[in-house]
């Protein structure tokens, strides 16, 4: 899954892709160097940033998504919102699938158009609110507390109608260096198996603070934790530098049968 940032204000790319242009030429690089999804974002969910209404989603979207899938028909979109209402913009637009950092907590209207809609959702672990989904929680234990929540609005999302559920354990949210690095190790038994995981480490601060560097300057470091979580199940990654991905993980592939 490769990471299409709207956004003047991404901590590592803001303001490069907000432009209708720039943006198809983003996806079309993200798609030849071996992306299958893009993940493409209206709104800035890194601390302190600018906080914008549905409305104001849908107008930095604009014809971005009808744009690439016309020019890239081949592409899967995920949609990066936490608004029911951008949503079905975005289903209506032809998005393939919703990536909700809230796990509906932050509009009660998600699940229902989920379930409508049929779409595909990524349930990511957040705190409650908006305001509070960066205050650093420490946890007696994050993966009973990351499996816990998937237990509870997994069960949520399949009355909805929800059949297509993939799991987010929401690195870089709220959580402690140390227990982000404990969810690494422990990656296999995230989820209990049912639903497919996806990881987004790239450029997160639990690697590049304790190490001194820039959210630039740890791609080694990451590529190495994105082989741990493959050995064990995880079947999407989220990433800003697809093209490194690719290359890191194919002896993976090639030696699994996968990807």
């Amino acid at each position: 899954m490769g990471i299409l940032n709207l956004t003047p204000d991404s901590f590592s790319d803001g303001g490069k892709f907000n432009s209708e242009k720039s943006a198809l030429e983003h996806a079309e690089k993200l798609l030849k160097d071996g992306a299958e999804i893009i993940d493409i974002g209206p709104q800035s969910t890194r601390p302190n940033a600018e906080f914008l209404s549905s409305k104001q989603e849908i107008d930095r979207i604009g014809n971005i998504i009808s744009q690439i899938k016309k020019e890239f028909p081949e592409a899967l979109i995920s949609l990066d919102t936490f608004y029911a209402e951008t949503v079905k913009f975005g289903f209506n637009e032809g998005i393939d699938m919703i990536n909700d950092i809230s796990g509906g907590q932050y509009d009660d209207q998600m699940f229902d158009v989920a379930g409508e809609t049929k779409l595909p959702y990524i349930l990511m672990h957040v705190n409650l609110s908006y305001e509070t989904m960066h205050d650093k929680v420490k946890f007696d234990d994050i993966t009973l507390e990351v499996n816990r929540y998937f237990s509870q609005k997994t069960n949520e999302l399949l009355e909805k109608g929800v059949k297509d559920i993939i799991l987010d354990p929401g690195f870089g949210f709220g959580k402690t260096v140390e227990d982000q690095m404990k969810m690494i190790g422990e990656t296999e038994y995230l989820g209990f198996g049912k639903f497919p995981l996806l990881i987004g480490i790239s450029r997160k601060s639990f690697i590049y603070k304790p190490l001194g560097k820039s959210p630039m300057d740890i791609n080694e470091e990451t590529q190495k934790l994105h082989w741990k979580v493959l050995e064990q199940g995880a079947k999407i990654l989220r990433v800003h530098d697809v093209a490194e991905t690719a290359v890191s993980i194919r002896p993976f592939c090639e030696k699994n049968k996968k990807c």
